[in-house]
């Protein structure tokens, strides 16, 4: 009876064609055609299984044909072939399943389940309608502040004005550039300074080198040379003065006033809006009553006291600031004129101790010449 059996799974014969037909395969092409059926119509090749066991049914219903052959005995030898190996059709069944399958073997993490797929894109087109919606807000935003600014160019459309605040903004932007002609004029006359300064060392270092080479002018060239020198010394404090005074000013007008300047046109920009929102609010107010133009006019009305309280809170950010500033411009303008009328009077009186006198007054600490880099003195 085992015998039996073992000659009737030797002469098995695999349906291939899908109308049932039984017939042997004898040639090459006419397996490439059968396969090419089967991978159109057969099961999926993306599974391992199935590709391991065969191409009929499941893995598990499939004998695979190394188990046939070795269940066969030398008395029963098969007559012929099941399936006659084809290296072409072989290699088109491995391309055909990668291309199927992609790179999918290769992934790390397996792919993502219907649930997982669905909120991936939704939360995609969360974001994306998110971003929509902020351009079309800042579109219409731009669109009705360029209608306001137009309309109020032409003297058709009316501004929110506040008379007092716009005057101390209009000084504040005619005080910053006479301040900043004056830090011009500062620094222009540090670097004439600079250059004399430099002059009369190379005056006193030739009045040195005279005095030595001349005997007959020694005294005169020596006395010349030691003038040069001090005044020398005197114009390098001076620098340091002048020096003190342009850094202070600077300051107060590219950091001080500026910072409050930024806060004046966030000021103008939220007035701006708070302008075209409320024109906005008049004219719906103005047209007719029904249910479409109820919802406009509460939309409306909400975004027009939006920016009423932003106009109001930078209205009163820019008061206190102009404030502050005015105060404190006072204060840093009073130290500086000062210690400006000091140090010029006491260098060109003659007076060293007043000038030296003057930088302790202000807590200005010259550089040694030989503390690191040496003194702009003893450049070259």
């Amino acid at each position: 009876m085992t015998d039996g059996l073992m000659s009737k799974a030797a002469t098995m014969e695999i349906p291939i064609h899908g109308n049932g037909d039984s017939r042997r395969l004898t040639e090459e092409d006419d397996l490439e055609q059968d396969l090419q059926q089967v991978m159109v119509s057969g099961p999926n090749l993306n599974e391992t299984s199935i590709v391991s066991g065969g191409y009929g049914g499941t893995a598990e219903g499939i004998i695979p044909t190394s188990a046939i052959k070795g269940s066969l005995t030398p008395s029963h030898p098969p007559q012929r072939p099941l399936i006659s190996p084809s290296p072409s059709a072989a290699s088109r069944i491995a391309s055909q399943g990668d291309a199927a399958s992609g790179s999918n073997l290769h992934q790390p993490h397996p792919p993502m389940t219907g649930e997982e797929a669905a909120a991936a894109a939704a939360a995609t087109r969360g974001v994306a309608v998110e971003k929509l919606d902020i351009v079309k807000k800042w579109g219409i935003n731009t669109y009705k502040c360029t209608k306001q600014l137009l309309s109020e160019r032409f003297g058709r459309g009316s501004r929110t004005v506040d008379l007092e605040l716009e005057t101390q903004i209009e000084l504040l932007r005619e005080t910053k550039r006479k301040y900043e002609s004056v830090l011009s004029l500062a620094r222009a006359l540090t670097n004439h300074f600079y250059s004399l300064v430099q002059t009369q060392h190379a005056l006193a270092d030739a009045f040195s080198d005279l005095s030595q080479k001349s005997p007959e002018l020694q005294e005169e060239f020596g006395y010349n040379a030691e003038t040069q020198k001090l005044l020398c010394k005197n114009g390098e404090t001076l620098l340091g003065a002048v020096n003190f005074f342009v850094s202070s000013i600077n300051t107060l007008v590219n950091k001080t006033m500026e910072d409050t300047l930024m806060t004046v046109k966030q000021y103008e920009t939220a007035r701006l809006e708070y302008d075209a929102y409320r024109t906005d609010l008049e004219e719906l107010n103005l047209g007719p009553r029904d249910a479409s133009t109820l919802c406009r006019l509460d939309a409306a009305q909400a975004h027009f006291q939006a920016h009423r309280a932003k106009y109001e809170k930078l209205r009163a950010d820019v008061a206190v600031k102009l404030k502050f500033l005015e105060e404190n411009k006072v204060k840093v303008m009073q130290k500086q004129l000062l210690l400006f009328h000091n140090a010029i009077s006491a260098y060109f009186a003659g007076n060293q101790q007043q000038l030296e006198q003057t930088l302790k007054q202000f807590n200005i600490k010259l550089k040694s010449p030989g503390a690191g880099k040496p003194s702009w003195l003893e450049e070259p």
